[in-house]
């Protein structure tokens, strides 16, 4: 739900009024509604900052137009919680790969998680994928080329087995609204609501959700492998590396592996 749609219900709540004139909002209006959207609406810290968010935009637009004297919002700290998105380990990936005998919608979305988990596209990157946008290069080798749907970056993915072999089972595959996409994504909220249940069928105890299959890429696929976290950066189509960080949390197996390493080295050498 939107900000605006739930002020005249804050309103009515707070106030008791139904409407209120744009310059008598300030910090203690934006503070008293971030206090309801918390113990009314019960949403999260980063849902409610996201809302302030947005409410914000469309207030600084009355102040730049000057019908708005001041911004309510000067001193009021919009700050999100970094929530870790814990990444799927291979044993996990390859137990949501195996599940047989899925009713229809969960195997379609199954497919098109595993694909995500195998490219590291984004939700929005994958429901808009089209066939233009999947090439062959002189090695014979598949690529996806495109531009992300969130920042405009292009990015070039090189398909891994796992993403070509569900490109061959959809191969034929025709929205009835446009025939040029690849894959039959449904809305996100859906796709969520079904990984919960694939989650359940392959006994993973874990929040499941589309967003994870793009962390499971860049470290589980990508990293844990020794895929460089630059070139990882380039095929999820970031700009800056501290977002690939973000993404790319190591593995414990992997930092296993490397003190292994370093077990072996002689320090008496140092």
């Amino acid at each position: 739900m939107k900000p605006l749609t739930d002020i005249p219900q804050f309103l009515r709540s707070k106030y008791k009024i139904e409407d209120i004139n744009i310059n008598e909002l300030n910090y203690d209006f934006i503070h008293n509604y971030e206090i309801w959207l918390k113990t009314v609406r019960n949403c999260d810290h980063n849902t409610i900052m996201k809302y302030l968010s947005n409410f914000k935009k469309i207030v600084l637009r009355y102040v730049k137009s000057g019908k708005l004297l001041r911004d309510p919002f000067s001193g009021f700290k919009l700050s999100k919680k970094e929530v870790e998105k814990t990444p799927l380990t291979e044993m996990q990936l390859r137990k949501i790969t195996q599940i047989q005998t899925l009713v229809s919608r969960l195997d379609i979305v199954k497919d098109i998680f595993i694909f995500c988990c195998y490219t590291g596209l984004a939700y929005a990157d994958v429901k808009t994928l089209k066939h233009s946008e999947i090439f062959e290069s002189a090695d014979g080798e598949r690529w996806i080329i495109s531009k992300r749907q969130k920042t405009r970056t292009t990015f070039k993915i090189p398909l891994l087995i796992p993403a070509i072999e569900i490109l061959n089972k959809y191969k034929d595959y025709h929205q009835s609204r446009c025939r040029e996409y690849v894959l039959p994504v449904l809305s996100n909220q859906k796709m969520n609501s079904y990984l919960k249940e694939i989650a359940d069928k392959a006994e993973i105890h874990a929040n499941l959700t589309f967003h994870i299959a793009r962390h499971t890429f860049a470290t589980t696929v990508a990293l844990s492998n020794g895929v460089p976290i630059e070139t990882v950066a380039k095929m999820l189509g970031h700009v800056n590396l501290k977002t690939t960080q973000h993404y790319a949390k190591i593995l414990d197996k992997k930092i296993g592996e490397d003190m292994k390493k370093l077990k072996d080295y002689r320090f008496d050498k140092i």
